[in-house]
């Protein structure tokens, strides 16, 4: 389908943007209006009490960051309730004003959901642009997105953004256009043929992403010919997952440390210690209050995490809100219907190497405990560090534990000239242990996925089963 736009869809994209198109250089304020524990609506969300103020803070300044604005000032706003009309109460949109006006801002963030009244409220008494923190969320994917799957999904969810803020954003919207014939009526206004217009753009766009989901399908079902376990990296963001993919597969995709350093998934190859091929699937990172309308675009990025084997939630165990951010992964794997069973999940704590002696000690501690709480290794975390390597090698054997689980394993006697044999069992199966007799016979321990495993008998009559998980 062509991408080429009408005038009016043209028009439509300057002009219902006022996110869109923020200058590097704009003096930007970020506020967090976080309401104050126990007041009435306080929940789930920035205001929510089981996240630092200092946290949530840091976080929307980083968010504001990642699109190089230049942050001048940032402040924490206790709330004791919500003000329908402006979020903040009278006497601190008027005290922010003269903060806007010394310091000479032109954007606000607001590190929460603004309606459009309030939006609109706001950049009257302040004279500056306001966005909310869906907004800045979409800006930073409309800037990081950069295959076309990625650019048509941000484009619909900033288009399911705006389509409600039109009466806040323009201008001219009152007007009508007149009716067909001369009895025709005033005709439709310019939001209502606003809106109209978005509507029918985002159908093009649904008509797009469905083609594309079809040749993603097409994908899967080659890459199913020749299955291999599918292991993908999910967390919050900024928690090392590209760092950490890139050092289990030597790939060089782009890690920094920063929020939504990259958008678009990533798959490659890799081979376990025991020889088994995986695929390893970076994907993109979750944050809180994560908006409404990405979600969809999450999921479409999420397949391989969907159909994966073993998903690897990494959490960056140096943070101060780690576990509030791992109660926020949790929360969008339920929203997206991603299962979370504790079979499927290994919690992998990265960032070893920015814990003191004390903290190392503990979570080596916590580690242990969990093991011993089960009888599999493969349902403990792991502490790791992407930076150094520390840890990797107990990654990489907890991952094959859990791919094996419902493997079954057998014993195999080999001659030592049937080198064909040996080298079907090393391209096909996990070997697990391997040891030579004085005349030369190979013994060797394997683990095969239950697709081959008919293969493996039907070639080896004599193999032992030994049982499964090897």
């Amino acid at each position: 389908m062509s991408e080429t736009l009408t005038s009016g869809e043209a028009r439509l994209q300057a002009q219902a943007a006022p996110e869109g198109e923020i200058a590097a250089a704009t003096h930007t304020l970020v506020i967090g209006p976080y309401l104050a524990r126990g007041a009435p609506g306080a929940g789930p969300g920035p205001a929510a009490p089981s996240r630092s103020v200092e946290a949530r803070l840091d976080e929307a300044t980083g968010l504001a960051a990642a699109i190089e604005l230049d942050v001048v000032e940032s402040l924490a706003v206790s709330l004791p309730r919500i003000r329908p009309s402006t979020y903040l109460g009278k006497g601190r949109v008027e005290e922010i004003a003269g903060l806007i006006r010394a310091r000479e801002i032109g954007l606000v963030v607001m590190d929460c959901a603004l309606s459009p009244v309030q939006q609109r409220n706001l950049e009257k008494a302040w004279g500056a642009k306001v966005i909310d923190r869906t907004g800045l969320i979409l800006e930073i994917f409309g800037r990081r997105a950069s295959t076309r799957e990625g650019t048509l999904q941000v484009e619909h969810a900033h288009l399911a953004y705006q389509k409600s803020r039109l009466v806040r954003s323009w201008t001219h919207l009152e007007r009508q256009r007149g009716g067909f014939g001369f009895l025709g009526g005033p005709g439709e206004t310019q939001i209502e043929a606003d809106r109209r217009m978005i509507q029918e753009r985002m159908t093009r766009i649904e008509r797009d992403l469905d083609a594309v989901v079809r040749t993603r399908g097409l994908h899967r079902q080659s890459r199913a010919r020749v299955p291999y376990p599918i292991v993908a990296l999910v967390g919050y963001t900024n928690a090392g997952k590209s760092s950490l993919f890139n050092t289990l597969t030597r790939a060089e995709v782009t890690a920094k440390d920063m929020l939504f350093a990259t958008l678009d998934p990533t798959a490659r190859a890799t081979k376990l210690p025991h020889g088994e091929t995986v695929i390893l699937s970076d994907t993109v990172g979750f944050i809180s209050d994560l908006p409404t309308p990405l979600i969809a675009a999450f999921r479409a990025t999420l397949e391989d995490a969907i159909e994966a084997d073993v998903l690897l939630h990494v959490r960056d165990v140096s943070h101060v809100d780690s576990e509030a951010q791992a109660e926020d992964v949790g929360e969008v794997l339920r929203e997206l219907g991603i299962e979370t069973s504790a079979d499927r999940i290994i919690e992998v704590w990265n960032k070893a190497d920015l814990l003191d002696d004390d903290e190392r000690t503990r979570l080596l501690n916590l580690s242990g405990q969990a093991r011993a709480r089960n009888d599999r290794d493969s349902a403990a975390p792991v502490l790791v560090s992407a930076l150094t390597g520390e840890g990797l090698a107990a990654l990489t054997s907890r991952i094959e534990a859990r791919i094996g689980r419902n493997r079954a394993s057998f014993a195999v006697a080999l001659p030592p000239e049937d080198g064909a044999a040996l080298n079907w069992l090393y391209e096909n199966a996990e070997i697990l242990d391997r040891r030579s007799e004085a005349d030369g016979t190979l013994h060797l321990a394997i683990r095969i996925a239950p697709e081959k495993e008919p293969r493996f008998l039907n070639r080896f009559a004599a193999a032992r089963r030994l049982g499964r998980g090897g």
